[in-house]
C-alpha cells in the first residue's frame, strides 16, 4: 500500500502537491506563527539531513518503515518541523541535479515520500535548497562546477553568476510546483547561510540577490496556490560580530520580501564549545534579545542552528550526553524567554547526527508548556527581569501589555563538569517583571526537566510592574504570566 501511495511519476513536475494539512503563515498581530485556520503554530524541532542515520533509509526507499517509524516518534514528543537541505553535498550520491539542471529520479522519489510521511504525522519542513556548507568543501565533486559541466567556475561567485541563478530559479521553480501544495512545507530559508564569502567577500549583493530568489518564488506560488509559504534568508551569527563593517543586518532581518528572520547562534566558546550548561543559555537569550532588537516591523524570529560545532568538527570531541541533554534544555527555554519563536533548532554535532532522547523529552516538554500563552496576542518584547537580591540567578523574560514568559535558571550551584547540582538546596526568588498593566495575574510554573506545570499563585501588577515570590527550585524554572480575565 505504501508503494502505491507515494507512487508519483518523478517527471510529472507540474502536479503540484495539495493536502489537508494546513498551511503555516506568519500571525498578523503577533511575532509568531499560525496554521491558515487560525490556531498557533511553533516551530519545535531540529537540524536533520537526508544522509544521516534517521533519514537515509529513504534513499532508493531501503527501509521506509523505519522512517516512518522515526518521524511518529518525533511528533509523538512535541517536535513539528526539521530543517532539512535539499541536497546534503558531503557526499557524491545525494546531489538534487547530476548533471546540473537535471533532477535526479532517486532524489525526487526521496522527497516524494518524506513530504508524504510529513504529511502523514502532521510535521513540517523547513526546507533549504543548497547546502551551502558541504558544496564549498566538496566543490571538485559538485555538478555546478564547470569542470563537471555546471555554470560556476568556484563558489565564491555563487551570488554573482548569472548562469548560476538561472539554475537556482529552475530548483527553486522544480519544489514550488512538485511540493508546494503541501501543508508540510512549513517554510523556505532561500540560502542557507548566505556568506560574504559567496560573493567575492562583499555583502552588498545580498539585498538584490534575496529579492530576486524571493519574488521568484513568491509569484510561482501565487499562481499555483494563491497564497505563499513564508521566507527566510540564514546567517552564521557570529559573522555579525566578525564583519561589523559589512552590511549584513538589514538584508537579514529588515528585508522587505522576507517573512521572519533567522540566524545561526554559535557564540564562540560558550555555545560552540561550552564549559558549562550555563553560559550558554545566557549567552543563547543575550543573541535573540539582540537580533529582535534589529527587527522594526514584529516578524518572527528564531535561531535555526546551534550546537557544539567547534567542539564536535575541529577538536573532534563529543559532548557527555548527560551534559548535552542539559545544555540542549537550558538554551531552548532560554531561547523562547527571549522572544524567540519555539526553542531554537539544534545541529546535532554528535556522532551519529541524532538528537539524544533527553533532547527529545525536552522539546516534548517545551510543547506543553506552549498553551499555557495566548501566542495569538502575544505582541511580546525582551524586558529585563529583576531577580531581587538573588545572586547566582539568571532570569530571562519576553512580555507585552497582559503576558509574559519567564525563565530562571541557577548558576550558584554547579558541579564540577558544569552542569546543575540537583542536590542543592531549592531556592525562592523574588521576582520584578516590568511592562504589565496593572492588575490581577495568575502566574503558572512549570517543570522544564519534568514538563509538567507546578500549582499556581496570583499576583497584582501595580505601577507597571508585577512583583512575586517564585516557589523554591533546584536548576530551573519556566513561568508563564497572563492576566486574569
Amino acid at each position: 500500500m505504501l508503494e502505491k501511495v507515494m507512487g508519483a511519476d518523478w517527471r510529472d513536475t507540474a502536479g503540484a502537491r495539495r493536502t489537508r494539512l494546513p498551511w503555516i503563515e506568519v500571525c498578523p498581530g503577533a511575532p509568531y506563527f499560525q496554521t491558515d485556520e487560525g490556531d498557533a503554530w511553533h516551530p519545535i524541532g531540529h537540524n536533520d539531513a537526508i544522509s544521516w542515520p534517521d533519514l537515509s533509509p529513504l534513499y532508493m526507499r531501503r527501509d521506509v518503515a523505519s522512517v516512518d517509524a522515526y518521524l511518529a516518534r518525533l511528533a509523538a514528543r512535541g517536535v513539528t518541523v526539521l530543517r532539512i537541505m535539499l541536497e546534503y553535498a558531503q557526499v557524491k550520491h545525494r546531489y538534487f541535479e547530476k548533471p546540473a539542471g537535471v533532477v535526479a529520479p532517486r532524489m525526487v522519489q526521496l522527497w516524494d515520500d518524506l513530504f508524504t510521511l510529513c504529511e502523514k504525522h502532521g510535521l513540517r519542513l523547513l526546507l533549504a535548497p543548497y547546502d551551502t556548507f558541504w558544496t564549498w568543501l566538496r566543490w571538485d565533486w559538485h555538478p555546478y562546477n564547470v569542470n563537471n559541466g555546471g555554470p560556476l567556475s568556484h563558489p565564491s561567485q555563487f551570488l554573482l553568476c548569472a548562469s548560476t541563478r538561472d539554475f537556482i530559479k529552475q530548483r527553486l521553480a522544480f519544489v514550488a510546483r512538485r511540493w508546494g501544495g503541501s501543508g508540510a512545507f512549513f517554510a523556505w530559508d532561500l540560502q542557507n547561510e548566505i556568506h560574504p564569502a559567496q560573493a567575492g567577500d562583499s555583502a552588498d549583493c545580498f539585498p538584490e540577490y534575496i529579492a530576486d530568489l524571493s519574488r521568484h518564488v513568491r509569484a510561482l506560488e501565487l499562481e499555483l496556490y494563491g497564497r505563499t509559504h513564508p521566507q527566510t534568508v540564514s546567517l552564521f551569527g557570529p559573522e555579525l560580530e566578525w564583519r561589523p563593517h559589512m552590511p549584513l543586518r538589514e538584508p537579514i532581518f529588515r528585508h522587505p520580501d522576507l517573512d521572519f528572520a533567522s540566524v545561526h547562534v554559535y557564540q564562540q566558546g560558550t555555545i560552540d564549545d561550552p564549559r558549562n550548561t550555563i553560559d550558554a543559555a545566557r549567552d543563547m537569550a543575550r543573541h535573540v534579545r539582540a537580533h529582535i532588537g534589529e527587527i522594526t516591523d514584529g516578524r518572527p524570529y528564531f535561531d535555526s542552528e546551534h550546537g557544539p560545532i567547534h567542539r564536535f568538527k575541529d577538536k573532534r570531541r563529543t559532548l557527555p550526553e548527560a551534559f548535552d541533554d542539559e545544555y540542549f534544555r537550558h538554551m531552548q527555554w532560554a531561547h523562547l524567554a527571549a522572544g524567540g519563536a519555539g526553542g531554537g533548532m539544534r545541529w546535532p554535532n554528535r556522532k551519529p547526527h541524532r538528537l539524544t532522547p533527553g533532547m527529545h523529552e525536552a522539546q516534548h516538554a517545551l510543547s506543553r508548556f506552549l498553551p499555557l500563552i495566548d501566542w495569538l496576542r502575544f505582541a511580546r518584547k525582551p524586558v529585563d527581569v529583576r531577580a531581587i537580591g538573588a545572586q547566582g540567578v539568571l532570569a530571562f523574560g519576553c512580555a507585552d501589555n497582559s503576558q509574559a514568559v519567564l525563565y530562571l535558571l541557577r548558576r550558584d550551584a554547579l558541579t564540577r563538569d558544569g552542569k546543575v547540582d540537583r542536590t542543592a538546596p531549592p531556592r525562592a526568588v523574588t521576582l520584578s517583571v516590568p511592562g504589565l498593566a496593572d492588575g490581577r495575574y495568575r502566574i503558572t510554573p512549570f517543570d522544564t526537566l519534568l514538563g509538567a506545570a507546578l500549582t499556581p499563585l496570583e499576583a497584582t501588577a501595580r505601577n507597571g510592574a508585577l512583583g512575586f515570590l517564585s516557589p523554591p527550585f533546584t536548576g530551573d524554572l519556566a513561568l508563564a504570566v497572563r492576566h486574569c480575565t
